[in-house]
This record gives C-alpha cells, sequence and structure tokens, in this order.
C-alpha cells in the first residue's frame, strides 16, 4: 500500500505543471479513450512512447511512477491469469484440465500493457495538480451542466477530497500496520487465506481511522461557513494562455494519429 501513487502531488517545476488542470483532465480521458481505439501493438508502442515524453516533461521520476505499479501488481497478475486459462483459441500448453491458447496470452498481454498504461496516464493528472486545482478545474470544465441543475462544484470537490484521501489512508494503514507488528501480528507468513484474516486487525482501525477524519473535515468545513459553490468566488480563476491551446493541439495530432495507426494496422 505504500507504494500507491495516486492521489498524491508531485511538486515540480514543468510544463506539464503550469498547464491549466482542465487541459490534464481532457487529456487524460482522450488518453483513455486512446488506448482501447487500437489494439496493435504499433498502437501501444505509440502511447508508451508518448506518455514516455509526457512524464519527461512534468520532472516526475520515472522511477517513482514504476513504483506506483507495485501497487496494482496484483491486479495485474489476476487480470492475466483469467485471459490466459479460460481464453478459447488455438492450443499452445495442455496439461490436464489446463490450457493455455495464442489468443489467451495476447490477450493476457495486451490488457496488462493497457492497464499500466491506463494507470501511469491517470497517476499523472494527480501528481502534476494539486487537489484545489484538480476541484477548480473539474468545476470549470463541467460548469454547462449547472444549467441542467447538477452540482458540479460539489461533484468535483467529492472527487478532490476522495483523491486526496487516498494517500492520506495508505500512510494510515502503514502507521497501524507497524503498530499491530509491533503487538506481535503476522502479515507474512501463511497461505492467502491466512494472510486475508490476518488483515481483520487492520481494516477495522483503519475504518475507524477514517470515519474520525470524515467527521473532522466535516466540521472544519462547517466551522469555516462552507455551504457549497453558491456565491463563491475564486482567488485565481482559471484563465486559458498560449501554453495550454499548444497543449490542445498536440493532443489532438496525438489522438489523430491513433486513429490513422489502427486504420492502417487494421486494413
Amino acid at each position: 500500500m505504500r507504494y500507491t501513487t495516486l492521489g498524491q502531488y508531485y511538486d515540480a517545476d514543468s510544463v506539464i505543471h503550469r498547464l491549466d488542470p482542465r487541459v490534464k483532465l481532457v487529456f487524460t480521458i482522450v488518453y483513455i479513450v486512446s488506448l482501447y481505439l487500437g489494439n496493435s501493438p504499433f498502437c501501444y508502442i505509440f502511447a508508451g512512447l508518448f506518455l514516455a515524453v509526457v512524464i519527461r516533461l512534468s520532472k516526475v521520476p520515472v522511477r517513482y511512477m514504476l513504483r506506483g505499479l507495485k501497487a496494482v501488481i496484483f491486479l495485474l497478475l489476476f487480470t492475466a491469469f483469467f485471459n490466459i486459462f479460460l481464453s478459447q483459441g488455438d492450443v499452445v500448453f495442455q496439461w490436464g484440465f489446463i490450457t493455455i491458447t495464442r489468443q489467451g496470452i495476447e490477450t493476457a498481454v495486451r490488457m496488462a500493457v493497457r492497464l499500466v498504461l491506463l494507470i501511469m496516464g491517470s497517476s499523472l493528472m494527480t501528481l502534476t495538480t494539486t487537489p484545489n486545482d484538480l476541484t477548480d478545474g473539474l468545476e470549470k470544465g463541467l460548469g454547462f451542466l449547472k444549467v441542467f441543475h447538477v452540482p458540479v462544484h460539489e461533484i468535483g470537490m467529492m472527487m478532490s477530497i476522495a483523491l486526496r484521501f487516498i494517500p492520506i489512508l495508505v500512510e494510515e494503514a502503514g502507521r497501524i500496520m507497524m503498530a499491530q507488528k509491533a503487538r506481535g501480528a503476522d502479515f507474512d507468513s501463511g497461505g492467502l487465506i491466512k494472510k486475508a484474516k490476518a488483515m481483520i486487525p487492520l481494516l477495522i482501525p483503519l475504518f475507524v481511522a477514517a470515519f474520525r477524519r470524515a467527521n473532522d473535515l466535516a466540521q472544519a468545513m462547517e466551522a469555516r461557513c462552507y455551504h457549497g459553490g453558491n456565491g463563491r468566488t475564486k482567488l485565481h480563476p482559471l484563465k486559458y494562455r498560449r501554453l495550454d491551446f499548444i497543449a490542445y493541439g498536440v493532443l489532438l495530432l496525438y489522438l489523430a494519429l491513433m486513429i490513422v495507426l489502427k486504420i492502417v494496422t487494421k486494413s
């Protein structure tokens, strides 16, 4: 859990950090959609190279980005396992009831690469955007929904708080785990079932701590006379700059090239 990077902010002076949060929100959405546009290796290679360039520009260490993947390694293995052993197709290996097919291996690799790129692309948005900027970007970007009486400000605030709570709860879980180990708890030995049972002493105080922090946050917001987004003004209103329009142009070019790659590789 200590390897989780989603929801954390990495302070740096980079081009990506200076971008408008709305640009980074659109980038994340477009990038996730682009990963599902093409299934060929060329599409994934191009998407990976594009993400590598953006990470380089963000000045976020690559090792820091890769460290966040350790938190989802079980999900990657779980997805790959089911795709390899439960897919129908040309048999590559068979032993008893265990059957591995070529289509299963290809699907497992494709899903693993897609999931890695998706997690790294999504983490980059939170690593380069403060929770306050993320809230302002969501509220400003979804402002047109106010016509339909959608509480845009409240939705943005909830998403921002949820993302901000992820690293806090991870840190809290680490402290509770260290305290439980000091009292003789064993989280490492035994099989999968034993390890799952050993997590119970960790989950209960973690839930209690989460509710306590949520209650403290609610009381703090009430003490500061917070009553939603009606009539609220911004200290630093969001305004598009030249750099943001250039970023939009690069993003459109990337999406166009992905569509072209999909058409070419499909034909």
